[in-house]
């Protein structure tokens, strides 16, 4: 803890630097295999910034087990106030783009996309709001760190132009980034910290599940949800369904000068169906299918509960009352059971 300490003030020490020389605050990114402490040390290192009066911009590119939105999605939210110890961030209006899995290795084309966007629009928000800028931006990773995963590391360092990378408890991957980053950037080994407890499969599921969950319901308060979500029935033909990512297919079957991998960024419509069946979609921001859905941001999250082939209509879990905010939804490879826990 002393360690996680000292980083934060040689990270404020940054931002004073920052303030007096008119720059940009720190760009620190943590990464590490799974299981070793990254969420929480970047949400320490948000919230010694937050008591300071800083506002740092989180930025969580972990799409199995974020703290910005549900898994299967990038966030990003300025952390004014420290984390609450039971609902986390508050989350003020936090930026989210839809991934749908939740590991990076099953589109990692899509996966590099979105992070780039998200690095984009870091930089748009950094420029504009000094505060922001000054105090810096904390990333989360995931835990893939070999093969492809180490490639995404490097990618997202590269499209946030960080300035210090944090390896927890992984001395090889410590002396590959020490190898491969410019000079410029920091590079420090930190130990994990004692707390922390290995997660089966089954256990990272749960964690996901129960996720979904607070996303609708919110956390317990005295045994009771805080949220309260709105069943409702629309029309087949209000909405458009899509997935991201058509299957490969050999080169031989494609178009003249297409390659397989340019189908990974394929919009591919849905057909309303039982294989939707309770699985969570993204409400895209994009105003029509023409305009970039892939590179749009989210404006929420529904689940399709239950379908009437009959009568053509959708029985959708939503935040929020009808009207939905757009009518772009695009699947996630999740599905929730809204069954009382």
């Amino acid at each position: 803890m002393v360690m996680y300490i000292n980083t934060h003030a040689a990270l404020e020490q940054m931002r004073e630097k920052a303030e007096s020389d008119n720059t940009r605050g720190p760009r620190v990114m943590v990464v590490g295999p799974t299981d070793v402490g990254k969420s929480t040390l970047t949400r320490l290192l948000c919230n010694y910034a937050a008591r300071l009066g800083r506002a740092p911009l989180f930025v969580d590119l972990d799409v199995g087990q974020g703290q910005v939105s549900i898994p299967g999605t990038i966030g990003s939210v300025v952390v004014e106030r420290p984390a609450d110890v039971e609902e986390g961030f508050h989350l003020n209006a936090p930026l989210v783009f839809h991934y749908g899995h939740t590991a990076p290795s099953t589109n990692p084309q899509l996966y590099k996309l979105i992070v780039s966007r998200m690095a984009e629009v870091t930089n748009l928000k950094c420029e504009k709001q000094r505060k922001v800028s000054i105090s810096g931006v904390i990333i989360n990773t995931g835990g893939w760190i070999k093969g492809g995963g180490y490639d995404s590391l490097k990618h997202a360092a590269g499209s946030f132009e960080v300035d210090v990378i944090i390896v927890l408890d992984q001395e090889r991957l410590y002396n590959e980034l020490k190898r491969d980053m410019p000079e410029f950037v920091k590079v420090i080994l930190l130990p994990k910290s004692g707390g922390v407890v290995e997660r089966n499969q089954h256990q990272r599921s749960d964690a996901r599940d129960s996720r979904i969950r607070e996303y609708f319901y919110g956390v317990k308060i005295n045994g009771k949800d805080s949220f309260f979500p709105h069943p409702m029935d629309i029309p087949f033909s209000s909405v458009k369904l899509y997935k991201i990512g058509a299957p490969a297919l050999p080169d031989a079957c494609l178009p003249l000068g297409m390659k397989s991998q340019d189908n990974k960024l394929k919009l591919v419509p849905i057909r309303p169906g039982i294989n939707i069946l309770h699985h969570v979609f993204s409400v895209s921001s994009a105003a029509s299918v023409e305009d970039n859905v892939i590179e749009s941001n989210t404006l929420g999250h529904v689940v399709i509960s239950g379908l009437d082939t009959e009568k053509e209509t959708f029985n959708i879990l939503s935040p929020s009352q009808n009207p939905l905010p757009n009518d772009i939804l695009l699947i996630l490879d999740l599905q929730f059971m809204d069954i009382e826990i």
